[in-house]
């Protein structure tokens, strides 16, 4: 019997092949300093109204993440292309559809598990697919987002893509096919933070658990996935997804001030729960679950259902993720850093 090419090497440089590939990958990533939360309104040199919500440096050059509060889109910009709008600009921000959103998702009555929005506000022809990448050493199901991505015939399917920092920061090839999709539009992914650590005990009770566990580090767990992602030339969106959908009051007031909506489901498929027009699917792209991948590839491959963008689910435009024109070198959601000037 012919033996596998990898048989072949040496343990010890098959090892060594390895750690030089994490080390490369790391390497490309951009340094994030000095990384904030604010909470300004701004406007490009169109006028159009932005909410700045973090401060950073990037390889030591100022920027800004900064949410459309209209259509929810995100932005990385330099820290000197948007004007600060001052009251007026913050007046005007409390009738926007984030602000809105702010307001209703994140107040109580408080679930321990699922809160915040589960399902689409409004009427649509559609559901909202969303993959969990918690951490995990099982295979990357590929043949999720393969089958995905075959549903757009040419053009770029949405799907929200619940990253940890865990998961993206120790799957450097997994994240790499994710962002050649991306370039290559096969799909326009949502990033959307679901934690650093994602820490989880099967034998503690929901209640002392994943993000609710004695020690946890609130404002790590949100900012250091955000800046992970900014790393890797990926821009957080205005949603954020409790591991676990495990969320107490006091963790909903936290996303308020950090400008994120909790995302739930109405759909998580391995629970048995079916989707139906408007609802968000929740699936496990990490080897974790893989019930929920086999009962969503029959419907994608069978009913091929149209997929929408998350911020459709609040009113937004229904449309693939696609950044308006900015001050030069902003990169909307879904872009790589190959597109920061």
């Amino acid at each position: 019997m012919s033996r596998s090419p990898l048989a072949k090497i040496p343990a010890f440089s098959l090892f060594l092949a390895l750690f030089l590939f994490f080390c490369a990958a790391q390497a490309q990533a951009a340094q994030i300093t000095e990384y904030r939360v604010i909470r300004e309104p701004v406007s490009d040199r169109s006028g159009k109204r932005l909410l700045a919500v973090r401060s950073f440096k990037c390889d030591g050059v100022p920027r800004l993440l900064a949410v459309d509060p209209e259509t929810l889109a995100s932005y990385d910009l330099p820290a000197d292309s948007p004007k600060r709008s001052g009251d007026a600009g913050a007046d005007a921000f409390r009738a926007t559809r984030l602000a809105r959103a702010l307001n209703k998702y994140n107040s109580p009555p408080y679930r321990l598990q699922n809160g915040g929005a589960v399902h689409a506000e409004t009427q649509v022809q559609g559901l909202f697919l969303t993959v969990d990448l918690c951490p995990s050493k099982r295979p990357f199901e590929r043949e999720l987002f393969e089958a995905t991505a075959a549903l757009g015939h040419g053009r770029a399917v949405p799907v929200a893509v619940m990253i940890s920092g865990v998961w993206l920061s120790t799957h450097p090839q997994e994240l790499s096919y994710l962002k050649e999709a991306i370039a290559s539009g096969k799909l326009a992914v949502t990033w959307v933070n679901h934690s650093y650590h994602h820490h989880y005990d099967p034998k503690v009770p929901l209640a002392e658990n994943f993000l609710l566990a004695p020690g946890t580090d609130p404002m790590q767990e949100v900012l250091q996935a955000e800046e992970l992602l900014l790393s890797q030339g990926l821009v957080p969106s205005p949603f954020f997804r409790f591991p676990g959908l495990v969320s107490d009051g006091a963790w909903m007031q936290r996303l308020k001030e950090l400008s994120l909506i909790p995302i739930g489901s109405d759909a998580w498929l391995a629970k048995g729960e079916a989707p139906r027009p408007g609802s968000f699917i929740l699936v496990h792209g990490n080897g974790n679950e893989p019930k929920g991948v086999k009962l969503l590839l029959p419907i994608l491959k069978e009913k091929a259902p149209r997929l929408l963008p998350l911020a459709a689910a609040f009113g937004a435009k229904a449309e693939p993720i696609s950044p308006p024109p900015l001050t030069g070198g902003g990169r909307g959601v879904g872009e790589l850093a190959t597109q920061r000037k």
